[in-house]
């Protein structure tokens, strides 16, 4: 009797066992089925809203489904801090070239370093050595250019050639002269559009002036007299009523009708130039920043990063892999005339065939990265707040770049 309840117990022991190892080895296959699941998803973030449908191409390739989530460039900020906060981000995410040193010193990226060399498009040396530059942060790449943008100076042929400069200003000198000129046509003439709300444009002033921003002066940067030299510039526009000072007429308009013949944009402006305004085809062209001591132009733009908790890090890898491919970049520009940061891309007819867009290539060779320091948005949006103070408030250029410098201390320190 013993015997029999032994020999039954040890049945219901291994009856026991069996089913406890069936159902581990179910559970490991659904874990594994769920684990595939999950690497046959990427989850992008982007503010490009054509993006979406742009993938379909790497989905048909790959068989990876990539789910792309869009949101405004307005809400993209917010949206990347509640995912710092929660550590709970996407696969890929699309960062603005000025927003690196904020989220990099935040621990949002990883660190590309160690991948790179096992993709063929991601070779840095494929890229613009600044939009490079940009994507860095404390010796780490933390992004992948993807396209690139800069500014140059939009500028009616007909006009200009009247006060001398058919093919534009070479200098800075040469647009205060031409701009005189133009002003001096009559009531609400002006010769330039300044770009009073661009927080960029105030620092390649100050590089066509010949100032450097080194990382370790600190606020001492903005008591450079270069420094000073391109805020009185930039204050002789408004001073002399080269450039208007309020919003005034609608700048496309302004430019049609010719009582605002320069100003200064990306390449977007080639496409909706020729699409609104078609009877100005061949009245406008483009030239690169006018130099005094330089011409450079800022280097701007978005990246391809990856979120430093991501699970899927090879299928992200690939995605920007592809992405950064030069035949994808064409395609992208076709799609959204945004410029191609892989240099090969710009050997296509497309772009190589395009006078005004090779004006931007052109630029491309002379831009810097804007400072790559967390503090730097900061810095650029007080900046425009002090600048209106000079030329819309008449206050003295010494005493507001002292306070400006008291203040960018305040930022870099605390």
């Amino acid at each position: 009797m013993f015997i029999l309840l032994k020999q039954k117990m040890s049945f219901v022991l291994f009856l026991t066992v069996a089913i406890g190892a069936i159902v581990l080895l179910s559970a490991c296959s659904q874990d594994e089925e769920q684990q595939s699941e999950s690497n046959d998803t990427l989850t992008v973030w982007t503010m490009s809203q054509d993006l979406e449908k742009f993938v379909t191409a790497y989905e048909e390739e790959t068989g990876v489904t990539v789910d792309v989530q869009s949101f405004p460039w307005d809400n993209a900020h917010e949206k990347l801090l509640t995912a710092v906060a929660s550590g709970e981000g996407p696969d890929v995410l699309q960062i603005g070239s000025t927003w690196v040193a904020e989220f990099g010193e935040a621990g949002t990226f990883l660190d590309l370093s160690d991948h790179i060399g096992d993709y063929e498009n991601l070779d840095l040396n494929n890229f613009y050595e600044e939009a490079v530059a940009s994507a860095q942060y404390k010796d780490q790449t933390v992004g992948i250019p993807w396209y690139v943008d800069t500014r140059v100076l939009y500028y009616r042929t007909d006009i200009l050639a009247e006060v001398g400069y058919p093919d534009g200003p070479e200098t800075w000198d040469d647009v205060l002269d031409a701009s005189r000129q133009l002003a001096d046509r009559g009531e609400g003439q002006y010769g330039i559009e300044f770009p009073r709300t661009d927080e960029n444009f105030p620092f390649m002033l100050a590089w066509s002036q010949g100032w450097e921003y080194n990382e370790a002066e600190g606020a001492a940067n903005f008591g450079k007299s270069e420094f000073k030299e391109s805020v009185e510039l930039y204050n002789t526009f408004f001073e002399e009523e080269l450039s208007q000072s309020n919003d005034g007429k609608e700048l496309y308009q302004a430019f049609s009708d010719g009582s605002k013949p320069m100003y200064f944009s990306g390449p977007w402006e080639i496409d909706q130039l020729r699409d609104q305004i078609p009877e100005l085809d061949g009245k406008w062209d483009l030239k690169v920043m006018p130099k005094t001591e330089t011409n450079d132009s800022m280097i701007g733009g978005a990246h391809w990063s990856i979120f430093h908790n991501s699970d899927n890090v090879d299928q992200a890898l690939d995605f920007i892999n592809w992405m950064s491919d030069p035949e994808t970049q064409v395609d992208w520009y076709e799609t959204r005339n945004e410029l191609p940061s892989n240099l090969q891309a710009w050997e296509d007819p497309i772009l190589a065939k395009d006078d005004k867009v090779n004006t931007f290539g052109k630029q491309l060779e002379n831009t810097r990265a804007l400072p790559v320091i967390p503090e730097f948005n900061q810095l650029s949006e007080e900046l425009i707040n002090y600048l209106e103070r000079i030329y819309r408030g008449g206050e003295d250029v010494d005493t507001v770049l002292e306070e400006y410098q008291e203040e960018a201390a305040r930022i870099l320190n605390k």
